[in-house]
């Protein structure tokens, strides 16, 4: 490795819920540096949630996130003159890292309506164990299962 390891950055939480996960979620939903208008995004997706489902938004999302977040990946390893796909346990912040941008890119692929509607609805699908970051998300996880004789060489 070269250079020094860079080190962690602390973020507050979200100003409404006093989370870090969702100031992480806001964090990655933010373009040119607008973190008000990804505040809106985020905020109006829990609103629209909370009207939709009858349900705390807080907890739909939690849902999601366990349902989303992957517990195995595959990561090229070069061994011999062969590149192999070699399955290794998905470990701490990279979990909640891919399954916002799952989440994210899930919903941003959606047609149609606005963003705030395009999260929301994206939330509640992965949070039933539908949509498009579940399906990102299985396939993931069918592509580590196809590689586990490759394990050895994690």
């Amino acid at each position: 490795m070269r250079g020094k390891p860079v080190t962690k950055r602390r973020i507050s939480p979200d100003p409404k819920f006093r989370r870090l996960d969702i100031a992480k979620l806001i964090n990655k939903i933010m373009e040119r540096g607008k973190k008000t208008t990804a505040q809106k995004i985020v905020y109006g997706a829990f609103d629209y949630i909370s009207e939709k489902t009858k349900q705390d938004p807080v907890d739909v999302y939690d849902a999601a996130m366990r349902n989303v977040a992957p517990n195995l990946e595959v990561k090229g390893k070069r061994i011999g003159g062969a590149n192999y796909q070699v399955p290794i346990v998905v470990m701490g912040d990279r979990k909640a890292t891919l399954a916002h941008r799952w989440i994210i890119e899930g919903a941003s692929s959606r047609k149609g309506t606005s963003m705030i509607n395009k999260l929301a609805e994206e939330l509640m699908a992965a949070a039933k164990g539908e949509g498009v970051a579940m399906k990102k998300r299985e396939d993931v996880q069918k592509m580590a299962e196809a590689n586990k004789a490759f394990a050895h060489f994690a």
